[in-house]
């Protein structure tokens, strides 16, 4: 036997030893970029300088006996230190890219989806939520504007880990345009409101409502009062105004931004656009609202709320409710002061 052929079975012995790898349970995974066109060579130098593994040179070595190396897919992985380089290498080919989890509430708005995503792709919350509510966003995305608002739809998302910004909002804007079959489309067109309208009600009804099947009757609410040609006096609404959520909204509040497009106390009529991401129930809830009368509702200390056709029947529900909180407030002081 040669001395080339036992220096070959020597080194693919040696490799083949260091690829079987041995993962250290605590090891924490490190995130990987593979770029577009990138050389194995580099992946390998890669891999090494993250401690993903012991040598860059027999990794490539690795590379060559098993084959497949010009098939590495680009893309961000995950890997853990210690795992065998066959999984590291079928990964590769594979494209098995790592994934992020993007959670988006119901009614949240773009301030706050904004902070979520600006985490996902690496940037300031502040840029990236002025991207979004740039006006140039609906061309760009399709959508009936006047921004972003209102159309990234609330859901869970999986996206490819190191996604672009627009790639990430490209999917929540296409999981909202399902939502817009012929049939919803055809009830809007009956009731003679547009796409926006309808979504800009129903993230008003969303905010307001925090019990599902009060939503219908918090709809037909508001389109009584479009009706009749009263104004919406939605609380959520003056709080997008204010740009700061406020625990208790009081009068001053109101006239602070009483000029403000959004504020629905001053402003006649349905406000430029949402002021959140509705759900599909919001939206349903508008086109087929309860068949009621009421005009107004107030909360409970539940969360849930006396509807009224009358101003006198709803003076009367705020007057009790407001007695029913300061009992409450009473026999909490009461407790506080008698503990030892």
């Amino acid at each position: 036997m040669n001395s080339r052929l036992l220096l070959t079975l020597a080194v693919a012995a040696s490799v083949a030893l260091v690829a079987c790898g041995g993962t250290p349970e605590d090891e924490p995974a490190q995130r990987i970029v593979v770029p577009q066109g990138a050389p194995f060579r580099a992946v390998a130098d890669s891999l090494a300088a993250n401690d993903i593994i012991s040598s860059a040179t027999l990794f490539r070595l690795y590379g060559r006996l098993v084959g497949g190396t010009e098939s590495i897919q680009a893309g961000t992985y995950e890997f853990t230190p210690g795992k065998s380089w066959n999984t590291l290498l079928d990964d590769l080919k594979a494209g098995r890219i790592a994934a992020d989890r993007l959670v988006i509430p119901e009614g949240w708005e773009i301030r706050r989806i904004g902070a979520v995503l600006a985490r996902l792709v690496d940037q300031e919350p502040d840029s990236v939520i002025e991207y979004m509510l740039d006006t140039a966003s609906v061309s760009r995305f399709q959508v009936p504007g006047p921004n972003l608002e209102g159309y990234l739809y609330p859901a869970t998302y999986v996206v490819p880990a190191g996604s672009s910004l627009d790639a990430i909002i490209q999917v929540m804007v296409q999981q909202y345009r399902r939502i817009w079959t012929d049939e919803r489309r055809a009830l809007a067109d009956s009731a003679g409101l547009s796409e926006r309208e309808v979504v800009t009600l129903a993230s008003i009804v969303e905010k307001e409502a925090l019990i599902s099947d009060e939503k219908p009757l918090m709809a037909a609410v508001f389109l009584n009062r479009l009706e009749i040609g009263y104004p919406l006096q939605a609380d959520p609404t003056v709080q997008y105004a204010l740009g700061e959520h406020q625990n208790r909204l009081l009068y001053a509040h109101i006239d602070r931004v009483a000029d403000h497009p959004y504020n629905t106390y001053t402003q006649r009529g349905i406000p430029p656009g949402p002021i959140g991401s509705p759900s599909t129930r919001a939206i349903d809830a508008v086109l087929r609202p309860a068949d009621v009368s009421y005009l107004y509702f107030v909360a409970r200390p539940d969360g849930s709320h006396v509807f009224n056709r009358h101003l006198e029947d709803h003076n009367r529900a705020r007057a009790a409710i407001r007695r029913e909180l300061e009992a409450r407030q009473r026999e909490a002081q009461r407790e506080q002061s008698s503990r030892p």
